[in-house]
């Protein structure tokens, strides 16, 4: 069966290293800080200026004031530290977070990222995402594979406007993870436990390469 969110959270959390300082999108992303591994040293950063975010709070430890970039209540960790939105875009622009985590409604084959608007639909602002995309060292991404139609989300080119070109490395679905190659093409490298690769075949509609025998995910 395909993973749910939180399938998704626990499975990106195993690709954050210690030492990493970690920028969480809004979305599927933010259910990573429950799940880093409790062995590791992570500093995790939200754009609204916090960085030593920790997990979402239990309901008697919510704080109204402290929350992250999506307006979600969260806790902070032993030497967090607030500032203003500046210094916080100040730390993203100067490319000293190590990995990115967003959201996405579409992926491209080439690694672009559409993920702010859906025309017709009122927005605030592409929010922080497109300053994280030019910036980040590492950018992954969390997201359904398909739409509620059926539809593919990892396409040969995207149809919604664009976050960022040429940036995505890496994309943790619902049905699998991928690696976006430099020539382009999503190369399957893990598929979600119980799904078969003639599934993701059929579900995704831009290149993908099956190389070998795919292994099944492990989510701890």
């Amino acid at each position: 069966m395909a993973l749910d969110k939180y399938g998704i959270a626990k499975r990106i959390a195993q690709e954050v290293k210690d030492g990493y300082y970690v920028n969480l999108g809004i979305g599927i992303p933010t259910l990573v800080a429950n799940y880093i591994p409790s062995d590791i040293q992570v500093m995790l950063q939200s754009e609204n200026g916090l960085l030593g975010m920790g997990a979402f709070p239990t309901k008697d430890k919510v704080d109204p004031d402290m929350i992250n970039a999506g307006k979600q209540t969260v806790t902070t960790i032993d030497g967090a530290a607030l500032f203003n939105s500046a210094e916080s875009f100040a730390m993203i622009r100067s490319g000293k977070i190590d990995l990115t985590i967003l959201g996405a409604m579409e992926v491209s084959e080439q690694g672009d990222i559409a993920n702010w608007k859906i025309p017709g639909k009122m927005v605030k602002g592409m929010g922080g995402a497109m300053d994280l995309v030019a910036s980040a060292r590492n950018i992954i991404v969390a997201m359904q594979h398909t739409s509620k139609d059926g539809q593919s989300k990892l396409l040969k080119t995207c149809s919604l406007p664009l976050t960022g070109l040429h940036c995505v490395k890496k994309v943790f679905s619902d049905l699998g993870v991928f690696d976006i190659l430099p020539e382009g093409g999503f190369k399957l490298l893990e598929r979600a436990p119980g799904v078969s690769v003639e599934e993701i075949i059929q579900a995704t509609e831009g290149k993908l390469i099956v190389e070998g025998i795919i292994p099944e995910m492990i989510i701890h």
